[in-house]
């Protein structure tokens, strides 16, 4: 019987991903860290003074001179905001265009990605293949034709026409996104629930959704700031009684290019809540993409 003896000369040479994950860590790489979170929070919180400043104060000098006059702060231009019927409805409208347009994406999206990644049928290679071609499709190519269907339809300048647009274009991410986070359940957990006799809407709701979480919050998380932020399409296909937010802002900036207090008081407005929700969840957002990348 021959023994063979092996040594070891050391400790694995890590690599450079390994050695800088293990750095991160010190006491200085967290320091410049937060000094980045601080210099990235320096335009939202200029943006906040302003829209606590009146319009006097904000034409004279600059938001940091609110720390010698503490004194200017006042919520008044809230007040007027609130009253101003065309930025207070246009508020409403994006949150009519933006939940609608989150919800019906990620529940299509999931159902169409547990079918690609768990159900076999004719011609499943081909349609997810074109699932990940319209992923290069740009926005752009699409806007005069879907224009021209919308007229004919009666959906343009409606918030309806909008919401569906953005659910056409946030189709292909969203299940591409799922479906490979699907594919990265394990098949014997679908397997074990087949055998005992589950039908698919019972393995899909019970055993791949609670599975599935993070990789679902991190979609509602990307699809919401995505339609709220939009300006493009709403200007195309939204007229002034369902034009959003951004639309509003724009115009007000139009005509009024002085009125720094109504335009600082619903870019703050439109900032906080997207802002909100991605501090929020944004742990699920990273996890989510993350697991989705990886496939």
């Amino acid at each position: 019987m021959t023994v063979v003896e092996v040594s070891v000369s050391g400790a694995p040479r890590r690599g450079l991903a390994s050695r800088v994950v293990s750095r991160l860590g010190s006491g200085v790489v967290q320091v410049l860290l937060a000094l980045v979170a601080i210099f990235w929070l320096v335009p939202v919180f200029g943006l906040l003074i302003a829209s606590l400043r009146p319009e006097s104060a904000n034409t004279a000098s600059g938001w940091w001179t609110i720390f010698t006059k503490p004194s200017e702060l006042t919520l008044a231009n809230y007040a007027d905001l609130v009253g101003n019927s065309t930025v207070l409805r246009s508020f409403l409208n994006t949150v009519y265009i933006a939940v609608p347009s989150t919800v019906l994406v990620v529940v299509i999206s999931a159902l169409a990605a547990y079918g690609l990644a768990w159900i076999e049928f004719p011609g499943r290679i081909w349609l997810t293949t074109l699932v990940v071609g319209l992923l290069v499709m740009p926005i752009q190519v699409a806007l005069i034709p879907v224009a021209k269907l919308f007229g004919s339809l009666g959906l343009f300048g409606t918030i309806a026409g909008v919401v569906l647009f953005h659910v056409a274009f946030g189709l292909p991410f969203a299940i591409f996104l799922l479906r490979n986070f699907f594919v990265g359940i394990p098949k014997d957990l679908v397997e074990a629930a087949r055998m005992d006799g589950a039908r698919e809407w019972v393995i899909f709701k019970r055993v791949v959704l609670p599975i599935a979480k993070p990789a679902i919050a991190s979609l509602t998380i990307f699809q919401f700031l995505w339609v709220w932020n939009d300006l493009l399409v709403a200007l195309v296909f939204a007229d002034q009684d369902s034009a959003p937010i951004t639309v509003a802002l724009r115009a007000q900036l139009r005509q009024f290019g002085t009125n720094i207090d109504l335009l600082s008081t619903g870019a703050f407005l439109s900032m906080i809540v997207p802002l909100a929700v991605f501090l929020g969840f944004q742990r699920y957002f990273v996890q989510g993409v993350l697991a989705g990348s990886t496939k």
